[in-house]
């Protein structure tokens, strides 16, 4: 890790080796399940393109990708509820297998829009896999077909998770300082 980065890290919660083992978990696992089907990768940008460019590595079927962008943070460390799709498909998904990758699930509220959404254009199939669960966050009950790891409520980064677009780049999922975004009013 870079120094500045890793001098912002309070904690780390799921280390790079622990990741890695993670993905090829996964990987092995969608490969198996979708081993005779037409699977599409929808990642979530911008959270989820590190997780899905480690994780399509790791499946070995035909497979192909699509990205979507949507967005309820904006640049701060509470979900503001209200969700925007900023980047669309670009690819029908009618008759498709799906799975949607995604970074984190925290509240679910994004999410469930996101389901609520891609479900109407009539997928064949339409999954999900969450590299990050946040613990006792959920406020829409949505349970992921592949999980990575549990964290607890709190602010996390790293491995594509981010705070006001810094931290993506850190290989490990933690969590930051309080010196690290008090100066920004939100502590």
């Amino acid at each position: 890790m870079e120094q500045i980065l890793a001098n912002d890290i309070d904690e780390v919660l799921v280390t790079r080796d622990d990741i890695r083992a993670k993905v090829e978990e996964l990987g092995a696992l969608i490969s198996k399940d979708y081993s005779d089907k037409n699977l599409l990768m929808v990642g979530i940008l911008r959270g989820a393109f590190v997780f899905l460019a480690d994780l399509i590595r790791e499946v070995h079927i035909a497979m192909e990708t699509d990205f979507i962008a949507i967005s309820s943070y904006g640049s701060s460390t509470n979900t503001s509820g209200v969700v925007r799709i900023l980047k669309d498909l670009d690819d029908d998904i009618e008759g498709r297998h799906v799975l949607i990758v995604e970074d984190i699930l925290d509240t679910g509220l994004t999410l469930n829009y996101l389901v609520k959404n891609l479900s109407s254009r009539r997928p064949a199939s339409l999954e999900v896999c969450s590299f990050i669960i946040k613990e006792g966050k959920q406020r829409v009950p949505i349970m992921p077909k592949y999980s990575g790891f549990t964290v607890p409520n709190t602010f996390v980064v790293g491995y594509g998770l981010d705070y006001a677009q810094k931290y993506r780049n850190i290989p490990i999922i933690g969590t930051l300082k309080r010196s690290a975004y008090e100066d920004d009013g939100l502590v």
